[in-house]
């Protein structure tokens, strides 16, 4: 049976929307329900418990849950499941930590073998606190271009 103009006036009625409209499908209303066609004869059918809201279907915390506690575990977080760059994943602060505590014991290591003098390494120093070096290689790049290196540095 077509009840589209009985399940529409129910949504209105009802506040929700026409796909959480149930019509009873018992063949001994079909007649009774197809006749009502206005706001008033819904009603009534409504009262009647013909019609009823379906309740709200709702996600399931269960198997959130499931994958949380396997995620903790250290599954279900490869190669697949990443988005965005794997700088996107790591805390900032922490990567600058690792990055200049390189650049640093590789000054250290320089000034102690006597590849760079005192001087040198206080201004290589300066430059990685404030950030100019992005990477050991950029670093070494650098000290290769201004000639910065004696004999028998790395």
């Amino acid at each position: 049976m077509d009840y589209r103009l009985q399940r529409r006036l129910a949504a209105e009625i009802l506040g929700v929307g026409e796909s959480r409209i149930w019509i009873n499908p018992d063949p001994e209303y079909e007649e009774e329900i197809s006749q009502a066609v206005t706001k008033e004869d819904v009603l009534k059918l409504i009262k009647r418990g013909l019609i009823k809201v379906r309740p709200k279907k709702g996600n399931s915390h269960t198997r959130w849950l499931q994958r949380h506690i396997q995620r903790r575990k250290g599954r279900r977080r490869g190669y697949g499941k990443r988005k965005g760059k794997a700088t996107a994943r790591m805390d900032p602060k922490e990567m600058w930590v690792a990055r200049i505590r390189k650049i640093r014991r590789y000054l250290r290591w320089l000034r102690d073998h006597g590849a760079i003098d005192r001087r040198t390494y206080r201004r290589l120093y300066r430059l990685a606190k404030g950030g100019t070096f992005k990477s050991l290689a950029d670093l070494r790049r650098h000290m290769a271009e201004e000639g910065l290196l004696k004999e028998g540095g790395k």
